[in-house]
């Protein structure tokens, strides 16, 4: 088991310290818990250069929201290996890492389904509740801009991990695209309606509608990790020749390209 403790951030140079050190944590225990944290860091190094580089309206904001959003995960994951409470969603997905079956994709799902689907409009709503929300949605927009552009990278690492992944596309048909697009953009899409529900309430009035939205994130996660008794068979031959060293997959998810 992956144990980094204390873990929280109040900066964005912090959130990159944390995620880095869950990663070097992840190679010395050989988890898989490395994998999404490590396309968790590439995503957040093309923020933080999107806000240096001015392509948001509020970069000390987005920087806030940031922060914000990367708690969630952070206390999350602290929460499940400490066995404390944590959002059942997560727990789906922290528990796969211990397990063989799983293929890197769907690791990356498991934690991009928690983290956007539940995490992101509680995020959005936090750091901009009631009538404020709306001067969020541009930014919010934007960072869709960043992973659309980082969809095409993740696609090809996995595709070297996993060199019988296409045999997802007969299927579906281009279902490795299909999956990461929809978690990383409709999912968002969902997030933000979720943060339009939530901003208008007081945070003592969330606890019934997280309690639903739970429920409705962990049901996603059981599905994506098990599809289907025809689509776990085909995915069983994919994990075959798929790539085990963990080191080399979580080098291979973290190179991050500029876009």
């Amino acid at each position: 088991m992956l144990k980094v403790l204390d873990m929280s951030a109040t900066t964005l140079d912090e959130v990159i310290a944390q995620l880095t050190a869950i990663l070097d944590h992840a190679r010395q225990a050989q988890s898989r818990l490395g994998y999404f944290a490590a396309l968790y860091l590439l995503v957040t190094l093309n923020v933080k250069a999107g806000i240096q580089a001015g392509r948001f309206e509020d970069g000390v904001r987005m920087e806030q929201f940031v922060v914000t959003f990367a708690n969630r995960y952070l206390a999350a994951l602290e929460a499940y290996q400490q066995q404390q409470p944590c959002s059942e969603c997560w727990r789906v997905a922290f528990a796969q890492a211990t397990a063989w079956r799983p293929l890197i994709l769907q690791h990356l799902l498991l934690g991009m389904n928690a983290h956007i689907n539940y995490d992101l409009g509680i995020a959005a709503a936090t750091v901009a509740p009631g009538a404020k929300l709306v001067t969020l949605e541009h930014d919010f927009n934007e960072i869709n801009k960043i992973l659309a552009g980082l969809v095409k990278h993740v696609q090809t690492e996995i595709g070297a991990l996993s060199p019988w992944l296409w045999l997802l596309d007969k299927v579906s048909g281009r279902a490795d695209e299909v999956l990461i697009n929809f978690s990383m953009q409709r999912a968002r899409d969902a997030a933000w309606k979720q943060a339009q529900r939530l901003a208008p309430l007081p945070q003592a009035e969330w606890a019934a509608e997280l309690q639903r939205l739970d429920r409705t994130v962990t049901a996603l996660g059981r599905l994506i990790r098990h599809p289907g008794w025809v689509m776990s068979l085909r995915l069983l031959v994919i994990r075959l020749r798929e790539s085990s060293d963990v080191g080399k997959v979580i080098e291979a998810l973290r190179r991050a390209p500029s876009v």
